[in-house]
């Protein structure tokens, strides 16, 4: 195991049909550690989650998971490294059950859903119902469940609230911090809510238009919402470092 960060990005420049989304960004989270990455619509924060897990391919720059250059990896190799990445829309199948669910995995891959349940024993009860009977919270949940049953080492997370009222997100969002607390994993969040995101990360990240703009501590940029407001208009002008 390496004893640097879980992941590191360095310089990493991607996008889509050789157009550049995110370009030459730095960006480190440790094991345990929960970052949250923010910025307005279209500031390259999915297109940075994609590349991490190799759904797009970097223009430029180095990806490390746990010490290995994984930026030519395939998304499965990756995988394999215990890479968990909840995309954008859940990732779910309405046709399934909740415990059929966590009988899918990739070729030998075998997930544990007695880890699903002990973080979110409300599956449990929900194991024999299709998930196209489920409301959107339990369906998130289920997503989250889904990446937690695979010990991941490193978890993304992309918009957790996409069509879910706040206050579901605000329940779900401190399992997965208490999961990389007591696991280790660490986790890179994408999140519109700011609020919710700084409530349980300890680090955050600021794109505008692709760059990085600000990096401060979580407690830094909840009481500093002047600079939040900066990094989304593109005023920071340079790079805040933080601890």
């Amino acid at each position: 195991m390496s004893d640097g960060p879980a992941l590191e990005l360095e310089a990493l420049t991607a996008g889509y049909d050789a157009a550049a989304v995110v370009r030459n960004l730095d960006l480190h989270v440790d094991a345990g550690e929960v970052v949250a990455l923010l910025g307005p619509n279209g500031a390259g924060k999915t297109t940075t989650l994609r590349a991490v897990s190799g759904l797009v391919r970097p223009m430029a720059g180095t990806i490390r998971v746990n010490g290995a250059d994984v930026a030519t990896r395939s998304p499965a190799a990756r995988a394999k490294l215990g890479i968990a990445h909840v995309p954008e829309g859940r990732g779910v199948f309405f046709g399934l059950t909740v415990a059929e669910h966590f009988r899918l995995g990739y070729r030998s891959e075998r997930l544990d859903a007695a880890v699903a349940y002990e973080y979110f024993p409300a599956l449990a009860e929900l194991q024999e119902r299709r998930v196209g009977l489920l409301s959107g919270g339990e369906q998130q949940m289920l997503a989250l469940g889904r990446a937690l049953a695979r010990r991941p080492r490193l978890m993304l997370l992309d918009e957790m609230s996409l069509g879910l009222a706040p206050v579901i997100v605000e329940r779900l969002l401190p399992v997965v911090s208490s999961f990389a607390k007591q696991s280790g994993c660490a986790v890179l969040l994408v999140e519109q809510h700011i609020h919710i995101a700084l409530a349980v990360a300890d680090r955050g990240y600021v794109l505008s238009h692709g760059e990085l703009v600000i990096h401060e501590s979580a407690d830094t940029l909840r009481t500093d919402h002047q600079l939040i407001l900066s990094g989304y208009l593109g005023e920071q002008e340079t790079t805040a470092t933080g601890t």
